[in-house]
This record gives structure tokens, sequence and C-alpha cells, in this order.
């Protein structure tokens, strides 16, 4: 490089990285609607609105993006995987133990398990968040939308 040449500056990294994904995001939809039938705006097919969508969040992705190399902003934190894992993990007990104990246990220990993720614990606030969750998709999913999920464990019938 010679004297007075000057480097393309990455200001934002954040914006960067959001705007990247934003493309992704929406190229992706845009490739997986081809396979349907557009329409038009009058008649919309299948694949319209997901190639509409697609293509504004490729265009916001792009305008974020290279707004990263003119506005400043903050760096990128680094990635915390324990949050990520405990968060995974409670959904994936979730999903696996609904049947077999029932929707108020599952449902109670996917909370404090993601509970666990935060920066603080306290147990009193887990409880209280516990039960209304519970409460909640129990009259919502199972009173008013009649699901046919277990409330309880098999073994209490």
């Amino acid at each position: 490089m010679g004297e007075g040449e000057e480097i393309i500056k990455i200001k934002s990294p954040k914006d960067l990285w959001a705007g990247l994904m934003f493309v992704a995001f929406g190229l992706f939809f845009l490739f997986v609607a081809r396979r349907y039938r557009m329409g038009s705006a009058m008649s919309m097919g299948p694949g319209y609105f997901p190639a509409m969508l697609g293509g504004l969040m490729a265009v916001i992705g792009g305008i974020v993006f290279f707004q990263s190399f003119v506005v400043r902003g903050t760096e990128v934190p680094a990635i915390s995987f324990r949050p990520l894992f405990l968060v995974i993990l409670a959904l994936l007990l979730y999903g696996y133990l609904l049947q077999p104990i029932g929707m108020v246990l599952a449902l109670a220990l996917l909370v404090f398990v993601s509970a666990f993720a935060g920066h603080e614990f306290e147990f009193k606030e887990v409880l209280i968040l516990s039960v209304v969750a519970v409460l909640f998709s129990v009259l919502v999913f199972v009173k008013v939308l009649g699901l046919p999920y277990p409330l309880w464990p098999k073994f209490l019938g």
C-alpha cells in the first residue's frame, strides 16, 4: 500500500454481521420461494409472500451492511456459550419430557433450566414465573384451544 491510500474500515462490526445475516436469510427465502407459484399482488400464490419478505430482508440487510462502513457502532461482544447451551437444553428437555411427566412439570423445568442461563438467578422470581407460565399455558392450550397435552405424569393418571 502506498502512502495516502486507505483501507476500507469497518466502523460498526455489529451492523456488518447483522447485515450479512439479513442478506443470507433473505436470499434463502428467495431461493426457497422460487419453487412455488408466485401469482400476483391481486392473486397471491404460495411463493409470493416468502419471495417478497426475502427480497425485503435482503435489501434491508444490504443497507445495514453498507452502513457498517459509514456509521460508527459498537464492537461485537464475545459469544457466551453457557446461556445458549442452557436454553437449548431446556427446550430439548421440555420436548422430550412433555409426554412422560406432563405439561405442568415439563414447563416448570423449562423455566428453571432457562433461568440458569441469565446473569442472576432469584429462586422466588423463577418460581413465580413458572407458576404464571404453567397457569397461562394450561388455560390457553388445554382449556381454550383443547389441545390434548397431558397435564401430569402418566403414573398419576
